[in-house]
């Protein structure tokens, strides 16, 4: 059931709000400052004390069985295997979340992945014990549940939950199927699990010499940070070594990619779904044209996109504009460099139009050890943000490299943090979880207000050049980047529907057709070589089932709704904290409704595109300034 099973699938399946590609060059976790690492003695003080919590929890297992052929005989014993369940998922999501954090911190320690295991296996154990709970439910009239919800106050924290059951009844299975559709949850981590392991800790990463005599290695932590070295031959380099290692391992990463696929495919047809988007989508009630318009939407505007494309050629001085260019800085001796006091000094100003109370959550977050800020030897690559432990407060990773792009991160990412925050503060544990699809809309609106502040701050016309094109980075990456990777992530789930192989040549061959078709490599915007479109094998987002789509949306949902925050209109700012608030209360198409934003409209897409051209108007007029 969604109270317990859906703690399970969100944690198993990693997606903790990983946003950013965040790397950095690596030190040893004991040279770090303890006031820069998160405290997970917050959550059991030590190994020990996690220990003895997992075997307790155990013990409480087996009362859920109590409540089987009762659930309809009466609503007090249906609110007490609901009441039950939900308390063994809260605590599960803190085991796993101590697991999970812990392993983050070094993923070549076998002693905390197997922590993971064990709480993995704890989690499909009582998942088979309760799968009794939903086709009972079910199998009651509709009228009668609704009876129970209106006669029982104490059913009114389950009654979204109930409803969106109701609602779903006919890809519920019985009891015997559901018990075996949540065992193969031992399977279904296995190729995220595979990947990670080896592209993080295994995979022989190269090295190579810089123009400068340096010599890097080349992982996804060195990728990232020379990849917008200013020297193009290096940056070239750095492109065609890490490339070159990922192309040699790109069989084994379309296997990998494929058992994921596979499985998706699997439970959609398992639950009866015409196609995999489908499936993925109904969870949160998203209807498929959300997604489909998208892409039609981005497809028809690649004209913007090679607008801002031509703008860098333009900056950067080259004859032709090519994918190792991309992340490069394109005002030269300009390099924003923050120190993370400074970062935070810059997050505080930029939030506080969302009031002081917000301001006096965020600094919790820096004063209470919330993050893990700096990249170390082994830690899991990126940043994401965990809400997943309802009494105690959310957690951020970071790998924080003092650039502007890892301030903007970090807004993104305390974004989402307090997004947990207030939901859990506001609401009871079975309505707290929100869904995916707005949780990208807290962290994108806090990046929104930040480069709205640096930008009022600052008057040097290069700098502004290079924030105004950072902004139009950011959506370059959250709404175009993201939406071809939706594109791609849908036209592997076709092919798989069509039974068609999913070989790691066959995904490169996909994925090149359609980066190529967004950066308008043909008609020469952007050129993209063959060993490049390999580049589907570095990115993990693909492991999570229809994922990267909200990044798109959500953006474009923040910006419309930043705006109204910004323009000082009334009652915005109290919107969006009582949106946050929200939680998991009700379908995100909804949350989003009563927040000022309709996601079934092109408008907020139409809003941002807008607000893309703006921004490239400012440089454009600030080029002719300069007589650029």
């Amino acid at each position: 059931m969604k109270i317990f099973w859906g703690v399970v699938m969100i944690l198993l399946g990693m997606t903790l709000f990983n946003q950013k590609e965040v790397y950095s060059q690596t030190r040893d976790r004991s040279q770090i400052p303890v006031q820069d690492t998160w405290n997970l003695n917050d959550l059991y003080p030590t190994i020990d004390a996690w220990n003895a919590a997992k075997t307790n929890l155990v013990t409480e297992f087996d009362k859920v069985t109590n409540f089987k052929g009762k659930l309809a005989k009466s609503r007090a014993d249906l609110l007490a295997c609901l009441k039950l369940n939900s308390d063994i998922g809260r605590e599960f999501g803190r085991l796993y979340s101590y697991a999970s954090m812990l392993s983050d911190q070094d993923t070549r320690e076998a002693k905390a992945q197997g922590m993971k295991q064990e709480i993995a296996q704890m989690g499909t154990d009582f998942s088979s014990k309760s799968a009794f709970i939903e086709p009972e439910i079910l199998a009651m009239d509709e009228s009668q549940i609704k009876n129970f919800i209106a006669a029982e106050p104490g059913l009114k924290a389950y009654d979204f939950y109930l409803n969106n059951l109701i609602r779903q009844k006919a890809h519920k299975l019985s009891e015997k199927e559901e018990k075996i559709l949540a065992e193969t949850s031992l399977l279904a981590d296995a190729p995220y699990s595979i990947y990670s392991i080896f592209s993080n800790a295994e995979l022989p990463y190269p090295e190579v010499t810089l123009s400068d005599g340096k010599t890097v290695l080349v992982n996804q932590a060195g990728y990232s940070r020379f990849r917008a070295v200013p020297n193009r031959d290096d940056r070239e380099k750095i492109f065609d070594v890490f490339w070159g290692k990922i192309n040699t391992f790109r069989q084994t990463m379309g296997a990998q990619l494929n058992a994921a696929i596979k499985r998706d495919l699997f439970y959609a047809r398992a639950r009866g779904y015409n196609t995999c988007l489908e499936s993925a989508l109904d969870y949160n009630n998203i209807p498929v044209q959300v997604y489909q318009a998208l892409i039609e939407n981005v497809n028809a505007n690649l004209n913007t996109f090679h607008r801002y494309l031509d703008l860098r050629k333009r900056l950067l001085g080259v004859d032709t504009l090519k994918y190792s260019d991309l992340y490069s800085p394109v005002v030269k001796g300009i390099e924003l460099e923050f120190t993370t006091e400074q970062a935070r000094a810059e997050i505080l100003d930029a939030l506080k139009p969302l009031g002081k109370d917000y301001v006096s959550v965020l600094e919790q977050a820096f004063k209470n050890r919330w993050i893990d800020m700096y990249p170390t030897t082994g830690k899991r690559s990126g940043a994401y943000s965990n809400g997943g432990v309802y009494d105690v407060h959310p957690y951020i990773l970071m790998n924080y490299n003092g650039q502007y792009d890892d301030v903007s991160t970090l807004a993104h990412e305390l974004g989402h943090s307090l997004h947990s925050y207030y939901a859990n503060q506001t609401q009871p544990f079975p309505k707290a979880d929100y869904p995916i699809f707005v949780a990208e809309v807290a962290s994108t609106f806090n990046e929104a207000l930040l480069i709205d502040s640096q930008l009022k701050k600052i008057k040097d016309d290069d700098v502004r050049l290079s924030l105004l094109m950072s902004h139009l980075d950011g959506i370059k990456g959250t709404v175009f980047r993201q939406t071809q990777f939706a594109e791609f992530e849908l036209r592997v789930h076709e092919m798989a529907e069509k039974n068609q192989p999913l070989t790691g040549d066959a995904l490169t061959e996909l994925y090149g057709a359609i980066v190529r078709k967004y950066y308008g490599h043909d008609k020469g915007v952007c050129l993209i070589p063959d060993l490049y479109t390999v580049e589907w094998a570095y990115i993990p987002h693909f492991y999570y089932n229809f994922y990267v789509y909200q990044y798109a949306t959500s953006f474009t949902a923040s910006i419309a709704l930043s705006e109204k925050v910004l323009s000082k209109e009334k009652g915005a700012a109290e919107k969006f904290l009582a949106f946050l608030s929200s939680g998991g209360s009700d379908y995100p198409i909804e949350l989003l409704k009563k927040a000022g934003v309709d996601l079934t409209t092109a408008d907020p897409f139409n809003k941002t595109m807008k607000v893309m051209n703006q921004t490239m108007d400012e440089i454009e007029k600030i080029l002719k300034k300069k007589g650029q």
